[in-house]
């Protein structure tokens, strides 16, 4: 563990308190192995000037909800220093009153809520104080004798807090164990099976005695851990891993009650972890520190050859493990586990959005190494359930899940899209991806890769007439997201006008080839999948040609003809595995990479009409964009269409050839 300070980037601080905060604050939070998405929390004591002229003295606690790798000073709240260190007398007080205590005493109403630590940053007699879940030392407590190892890296320099819940009970027992103790003799707390505190008069002493003393312990793992045995040999995935994979996520939707997407982990770690002889057991002893329970559930779970029963099994345990610990008024979370083990194969984990579940996925990475590093350091032995308990059923969680709030319409499901770099199929994936879903795009396009790279929307090149592509692709969905949800069949391309008689074969065949084979090719890659979806839809995106041909245009209206045959024969076969199949028929949508300004202007001087003329030359004299055909697309691959399949629906304006 090394310092990352910097003495320009210090500087321009200018000796602001809040600045120098947020700074020091970055730099932990850019160390994963000292915190993981919003653990951890930094605070400084200063003086503030109130509305009245006078001098007040507060605590800059990083506000909960907030990451350390990316927080600003907007992420802190001013507290009333004396108000907090009142609190720490109290003999007793819940949770949930510490919150309003703490709220009401915040100088900004537009703060964001005090960290449920701040009463102990208040009690700290420093200016500075950070905390973080650091996994080398988490890993030395989680042993068996972790108490003794821990002295023996630090001797009396640290004060070694037994394990006590967050919030308000952990600053009442610090409180009462240090009223003499000598704060000046000490560089930290280590906190069991939770983790350090350091202090300090000014930012750099304090975050430096955090790098210190971490890098003390992964000296010490380094130094006393049993070597390695030799590399396990991986079993290696089974020829049907993707189907297996598929099968398991939506056994884990159906046991949440909503869709989940699944990460698989099949890394060079994850794969040594899933191939240990014991893994079922290290699996389920609990995770790194307790408050990863609320992103990993108090055990992973290890897959057996039924994906289905395994689940079932895990949830059965759940059950039984709320029954155990339960109170009064509590409610069961659902039994739905958050991460896996594949057996020879990797870890996989699983959120209602792509984003929780990579969250997840980190948290598991750095429990993997843990639990290895501990292992070799005499045993993995954190928390029990009782404890893990307290905290997943923590009253403060249970009010989150109590606060109003609807899921985005399609969270947690799965989709391809073709034809995704541009026009419709652009914003038809955007627009899933907005609605909770994570996408695929598809496109001839290399452009696509760049344009589609953030955490549940990604890109990939794939030529949709070439069949061993489109599977390819397919598969990549399913080993990206889990599974497969969504199909929407949109990649085409308007071939030159062409009257029957002068029509040549390769326009013809090019037609045939992208119009009509390519979404065979998808919609046979894509079918055993999607049998395994949760509610599975397919839309493909026809043309206003198939009821409405005009001449000039056989080579399109053919195919695109042919395609919604097929579109109708699908919706016949797979309705019987819950697939519904529509398909869409939209016309003259003009924001799209086929019509440029100069076709534009052509098409209308042909007309005698001005471009804006042209653009709503329909029944309702509307222009027709690719977002309206992506908010119809959203309709019919949702609940709005949920009793519909084989429909055929126009977004055209009005046409009225068509009607």
């Amino acid at each position: 563990m090394q310092s990352l300070w910097n003495d320009r980037d210090a500087a321009a601080c200018h000796n602001d308190p809040l600045a120098l905060r947020a700074y020091t604050s970055r730099l932990l939070g850019r160390e994963p192995s000292l915190v993981l998405h919003g653990g951890g929390n930094t605070s400084v004591k200063a003086p503030i000037t109130n509305l009245f002229g006078e001098p007040e003295q507060v605590l800059l606690v990083k506000g909960s909800g907030w990451d350390l790798a990316t927080i600003t000073e907007a992420g802190f709240a001013p507290v009333r220093l004396d108000v907090l260190q009142r609190m720490a007398e109290l003999p007793k007080l819940t949770d949930t009153d510490m919150v309003k205590a703490q709220r009401a005493a915040t100088l900004d109403p537009g703060a964001p809520t005090p960290s449920v630590e701040a009463i102990l940053h208040a009690i700290i007699p420093f200016a500075w104080v950070d905390h973080t879940h650091a996994d080398a030392v988490v890993t030395v407590t989680n042993t068996p004798d972790g108490g003794r190892r821990v002295r023996e890296i630090y001797g009396d320099r640290v004060l070694i807090v037994p394990y006590v819940m967050p919030g308000f009970i952990l600053a009442r027992a610090v409180y009462e164990m240090t009223r003499q103790t000598d704060w000046r003799a000490l560089d930290g707390l280590i906190l069991l099976n939770h983790g350090v505190f350091t202090f300090g008069d000014d930012a750099r002493a304090s975050y430096e005695l955090m790098i210190k003393l971490v890098g003390q312990a992964e000296d010490y793992l380094a130094a006393n851990g049993k070597k390695k045995s030799s590399p396990v040999k991986a079993a290696g995935a089974p020829p049907d891993a993707l189907a297996q994979l598929a099968r398991l996520r939506k056994a884990v939707s159906t046991a949440r009650g909503s869709s989940m997407v699944a990460r698989l982990d099949q890394g060079g770690d994850a794969l040594e972890f899933a191939s240990l002889p014991g893994v079922a057991d290290l699996a389920s002893r609990g995770p790194l520190t307790p408050d990863h329970v609320i992103r990993t559930k108090p055990k992973g779970m290890v897959v057996g050859q039924d994906p289905v029963a395994s689940v079932q099994e895990y949830g059965v345990r759940y059950e039984q493990y709320f029954a155990r610990h339960r109170t009064s008024g509590l409610s069961a979370l659902d039994s739905a586990p958050r991460w896996a083990v594949l057996p020879g194969v990797g870890t996989i984990t699983f959120g209602g959005s792509a984003a929780d579940a990579d969250i997840a996925a980190d948290i598991v990475r750095h429990t993997r190494r843990a639990i290895q590093a501990a292992e070799t350091l005499g045993g993995w032995m954190p928390l029990g359930e009782a404890e893990l308990f307290e905290v997943e059923y923590w009253e403060l969680e249970q009010a989150k899940l109590k606060k109003p709030g609807s899921p985005r319409p399609f969270q947690g499901k799965v989709a391809v899209v073709t034809g995704a770099a541009s026009g419709i199929g652009k914003a038809v994936a955007e627009a899933l991806h907005g609605a909770g879903a994570a996408v695929l795009g598809l496109d001839i396009n290399p452009s696509i890769k760049t344009q589609f790279n953030q955490s549940g929307l990604a890109g990939g090149v794939c030529d949709v007439t070439d069949q061993a592509a489109v599977t390819a692709s397919v598969e990549k969905a399913v080993g990206l997201f889990g599974g497969l949800d969504l199909l929407v069949s949109n990649a085409g391309l308007f071939t030159p006008s062409s009257a029957l008689a002068d029509l040549d074969e390769a326009t013809w065949q090019k037609s045939l080839a992208l119009n009509l084979s390519s979404h065979r090719y998808l919609l046979q890659a894509a079918t055993p999948y999607l049998k395994l979806g949760v509610d599975p839809a397919v839309l493909i995106i026809g043309s206003k040609n198939v009821p409405a041909p005009g001449p000039g245009a056989g080579a399109y209206s053919v195919a695109k003809a042919g395609l919604t045959q097929l579109a109708r024969v699908a919706a016949l076969e797979l309705a019987g595995d819950g697939i519904r199949v529509n398909v869409m028929h939209p016309h003259a949508v003009f924001d799209t990479g086929a019509w440029t300004p100069e076709v534009l202007a052509e098409r209308a001087r042909s007309y005698g009409v001005s471009v804006e003329e042209y653009k709503a030359k329909n029944l309702l004299k509307a222009e027709v964009t690719s977002a309206d055909v992506a908010a119809l697309a959203l309709a019919m691959l949702g609940a709005p269409f949920a009793k519909t399949t084989g429909a055929q629906v126009p977004i055209d304006g009005g046409n009225d050839r068509v009607i």
